[in-house]
């Protein structure tokens, strides 16, 4: 996450961040709506560099350019509107083949379609957490440093510390056991509290 206005270099910043974060793998399939910046991004981060040989010839020689790295996966959901109404969503495969996209899909454990849903989702809690993001509100920030740590108050504390319904699972006795996002990718071993969260170090030290 990278707080701040929807800027080239900020979609530039997040897409790095996500590629450090993920030790620099490529996804199975990388999906966002039609903001054009995430394609230079994407590519920027995940693509390789081929330089064109020398043919000895006279003339400028051709610039290196920026190809898709292997099994790079990318499609987008594009909407169109009327009267700031959506009419209609559609498709498109930005990198890699259609066919290998159906089988990105196919092997998903969560969701058969292209879509964006995961991170509208992040979008609207983050909303419904943060008064100063809802939507036509007088609850706006004034002061940009509490701006920014309030968002990522609400992304930590909503990823370590609410059990989400849908990643509940059941125990060894059949009871329901309620699960955070964190714990469902494996960071922790149970739901936190606000206080734990709030209390605990920002840094470690051995």
């Amino acid at each position: 996450m990278v707080p701040g206005a929807r800027t080239v270099e900020n979609t530039e910043a997040v897409v790095d961040d996500f590629k450090r974060r993920t030790a620099g793998r490529a996804m199975n399939l990388i999906t966002s709506d039609e903001y054009p910046a995430y394609e230079g991004a994407i590519l920027r981060a995940y693509g390789r560099t081929i330089t064109p040989p020398r043919t000895g010839r006279p003339g400028r020689p051709k610039a290196p350019y920026t190809v898709p790295g292997p099994g790079l996966k990318y499609a987008v959901v594009e909407k169109t509107r009327e009267r700031g109404r959506v009419v209609k969503v559609s498709f498109r495969v930005v990198f890699g083949s259609k066919p290998a996209v159906r089988r990105a899909l196919a092997a998903s454990q969560v969701g058969r379609a292209i879509n964006t849903a995961f991170v509208e989702r992040q979008n609207g809690t983050d909303r419904h957490r943060n008064a100063r993001k809802a939507r036509k509100t007088y609850r706006f920030s004034k002061d940009w440093r509490y701006h920014e740590a309030v968002t990522y108050l609400g992304l930590y504390s909503s990823n370590f510390c609410w059990p989400v319904r849908t990643l509940a699972v059941k125990d060894a006795e059949g009871h329901r056991v309620g699960r955070s996002p964190a714990m469902a990718a494996g960071l922790t071993d149970h739901v936190w509290s606000m206080s734990e969260w709030l209390s605990r170090p920002a840094v470690q030290r051995c």
